[in-house]
């Protein structure tokens, strides 16, 4: 069974590339720290058990080592849930920062565009309405 990865890159290739939108919304930006710092440590922790064999006294042969992934996913969550190692508060420092200054260009953007009083067309004293 062969697969053609010239299409398959081609179409990730095309998709657009969309910009996060910026939000002054704290609790999203901690909810997205918490959940990277989850997966941070979910990572950290499969690397940890990379090396354990599932044959012990308990059997746990291939169930055990197909359900590792989703036991070491809960074990991140919890740790992170728990205070974690400080990422998540150090990410959502990061994200309302970025946030803050991409509000900032867009509000001097918009101040660009936006017509101002001079360039208004004021009528002469002498014209008629």
């Amino acid at each position: 069974m062969t697969m053609d990865m010239t299409a398959t890159t081609m179409n990730v290739a095309q998709a657009p590339i969309h910009a996060p939108a910026a939000t002054s919304n704290v609790a999203r930006a901690q909810k997205a720290g918490k959940e990277f710092e989850g997966v941070f440590l979910t990572q950290m922790l499969g690397q940890m058990f990379s090396g354990l064999t599932t044959d012990g006294p308990f059997g746990g042969g291939q169930g055990e080592s197909m359900f590792r992934s989703l036991m070491l996913d809960e074990y991140g969550k919890q740790i992170s849930a728990q205070g974690g190692i400080g990422l998540a508060k150090n990410v959502t420092a990061e994200l309302i920062k970025h946030q803050e200054a991409a509000q900032q260009a867009q509000d001097a953007s918009a101040a660009k565009t936006a017509p101002s009083v001079s360039d208004k067309s004021v009528p002469s004293a002498g014209s008629a309405p």
